[in-house]
């Protein structure tokens, strides 16, 4: 018989998201019947008042942004790779009576599975990162395990990529950091890098779709012929994403961001329960949720 525990993901606003779904299947496959996991409201004013109040009875929490950043000052431990991404979207509650709040990073393992799932047995030499924020530094370490510490990070506006940089320098990589004008630069870079991951919010990227398709087939300039890389949109909304449907139709290999989400709350679960995450019913709950 398992022990009731509690889990959640905070955030704002927090309604949309999809951590629910998978974690609830991941309990019921795990036989955790008397587990809960709620989406909260949180802002980040209101985050240290929550943290403080967590007990014994808490498993751990999700976190969203602007929160990853936020709650870093009120763990009693960072892990290691959670610290160098500068990012923490997974706090871990363990021990009793007054527990230890223990900061990680799931992220990172969420964007390896997911690109991997697109590359196969191809190897990254190269790179192109859209936006700077958390996600972007977890990025980072991400392209990092899969052999490339020389992307280049593409910002809408420089003066917003510091906490990325110093990220990036406590890795020890060594991205190149440029903003997103003028279009051709960022169209050509984009067709010819292995792989492409935008971090940016959801429709952010619509207009840079629109200049990837209106490309196709020009014959000449950044935007023709087909595109060799794998894209990793780590939106989800609208599905597919106008970023991921004209990479598609560009003859690129598209990964979803629902992929991402599935891989990296596969991880929190393993975290939080100490089990194998049961991911097939993880997997098919997103697909039902999403269909």
């Amino acid at each position: 018989m398992s022990t009731a525990r509690r889990a959640a993901v905070l955030g704002h606003p927090i309604a949309h998201s999809l951590s629910p779904v998978l974690h609830r299947a991941a309990y019921a496959a795990l036989g955790l019947d008397d587990w809960r996991y709620e989406p909260v409201d949180v802002t980040e004013e209101q985050l240290p008042a929550f943290v403080a109040g967590l007990d014994a009875a808490w498993a751990g929490l999700s976190l969203t942004m602007p929160l990853k950043q936020t709650v870093l000052g009120l763990l009693d431990h960072v892990e290691p790779l959670a610290e160098v991404v500068g990012a923490v979207n997974t706090v871990l509650v363990q021990g009793g009576g007054r527990p230890v709040l223990v900061g990680a990073n799931t992220d990172v393992h969420g964007v390896v599975a997911a690109l991997r799932e697109g590359l196969g047995e191809r190897r990254v030499r190269s790179a192109v990162v859209l936006g700077a924020g958390a996600t972007a530094a977890s990025t980072l370490a991400a392209l990092a395990q899969l052999g490339c510490t020389t992307p280049d990070v593409h910002v809408r506006s420089m003066a917003r990529a510091g906490g990325t940089m110093r990220a990036a320098h406590r890795m020890g990589v060594e991205p190149r950091f440029l903003t997103m004008d003028p279009p051709d630069r960022l169209l050509a870079a984009l067709e010819r890098a292995d792989v492409v991951v935008s971090t940016l919010p959801p429709r952010a990227a619509d207009p840079l779709a629109e200049r990837l398709l209106a490309g196709t087939g020009a014959g000449t300039g950044a935007g023709a012929g087909e595109l060799h890389g794998v894209l990793l949109d780590c939106a989800y909304d609208p599905r597919p994403t106008a970023l991921t449907a004209a990479w598609a139709a560009r003859g690129g290999v598209a990964v979803t961001g629902e992929r991402m989400l599935l891989h990296q709350a596969t991880e929190q679960v393993r975290l939080m329960t100490g089990r194998p995450a049961p991911v097939d019913a993880m997997e098919h709950a997103l697909e039902d949720a999403l269909a």
